[in-house]
């Protein structure tokens, strides 16, 4: 009995390794090509920029997003006239050959300082975007995966949505200004603190959205299993719950970029923002309020920019949130 059970044995392995290999599997033996092994992440990429390139408006919005960082980054090193130059024989100059774009009451060219303004004002969407998608991020994680810590952090959140923002930044500029200027120059310390002051109040919606497809995720299957082994709490969320929610931080922090950009754009548009000698676009707003009625194109080209660069910004995030939905993404 003990030979016909090792030779019935014998025979059902034969056929599982014939049907391996007729399939491609070389039985015990790892695959040829370990890069291999990332296939199915980076077929999940592709799919997802192939429904990205799907939405028309994304599409457009990329495009003109990227030649909107182009022009503030690369036209400098075409148009070198200085944006702080005072020219005031030029002053309130119409379009012309030497100032495409006019200059402004004092005759600093109006072209030179929308690109310098570009670069601050993106910059600063951009920085104010990481810090309160940092920020964000790992407090849902913190709160999502350690039920302790749930509810007082949830209870800060929601502490943090219910204050105005306005009068808040107002508050933070008018008492932390000086002491940065003093420290870092009147430049970099409003800088810091505009960017501190906007990712330090834009934090909430991001960490409600982690927290909740974390909760999610802990109970999945291999979340269960992973715990099961003892895998460390750390080690856990950040191989395993991080890379899984990504895709909302994606999108959380496409559309702060914008909120940011409005948000400076606001203060330098009430006086609040950086020095007069620092253009960003909402300073130029400000600066061309006193005389819209006569030279209207100084509030209409920085208000362009703006509105432009927010819009381009949301449609990437409405095409990012279509790409990376798994229901929209298999159809």
């Amino acid at each position: 009995m003990t030979e016909t059970r090792r030779q019935h044995d014998l025979s059902v392995t034969e056929t599982v390794e014939a049907s391996s290999v007729a399939a491609g599997i070389t039985p015990g033996l790892p695959p040829d090509d370990p890069l291999h092994a990332g296939g199915e992440t980076r077929s999940q990429w592709r799919d997802v920029w192939r429904q990205f390139r799907s939405h028309r408006g994304a599409m457009v919005a990329l495009v003109l997003f990227v030649s909107t960082i182009l022009f503030v980054l690369v036209g400098p090193y075409l148009w070198t006239i200085d944006p702080t130059y005072v020219d005031i024989r030029a002053r309130n100059s119409g379009f012309s050959v030497a100032h495409p774009l006019g200059t402004d009451q004092l005759g600093r060219d109006m072209l030179a300082r929308l690109m310098a303004g570009g670069r601050v004002s993106i910059a600063v969407g951009l920085t104010a975007m990481i810090i309160a998608i940092t920020l964000g991020s790992l407090i849902g994680l913190v709160s999502g995966y350690f039920r302790r810590m749930d509810a007082p952090l949830m209870r800060l959140t929601e502490l943090f949505l219910a204050l105005p923002l306005l009068p808040l930044l107002l508050l933070m500029v008018t008492l932390f200004r000086e002491p940065l200027s003093q420290s870092f120059g009147p430049a970099m310390g409003t800088f810091i603190l505009i960017v501190s002051a906007i990712g330090a109040t834009s934090w909430m919606q991001a960490a409600r959205i982690v927290r909740g497809d974390v909760l999610g995720l802990k109970e999945r299957e291999f979340i269960l299993a992973a715990k099961s082994i003892g895998t460390p709490a750390h080690r856990m969320i950040l191989r395993h719950v991080l890379p899984n929610v990504l895709s909302p931080i994606m999108v959380a922090a496409t559309l702060g970029i914008a909120t940011a950009i409005i948000t400076e754009s606001a203060l330098s548009f009430l006086g609040l923002g950086f020095p007069p000698d620092f253009p960003t676009w909402g300073r130029l707003l400000y600066d061309a309020v006193d005389q819209m009625v006569m030279y209207p194109w100084r509030v209409i080209l920085p208000g362009l920019f703006i509105s432009l660069t927010v819009l381009c910004v949301n449609y990437i995030g409405d095409g990012l949130r279509d790409a990376m939905d798994p229901r929209i993404r298999g159809r």
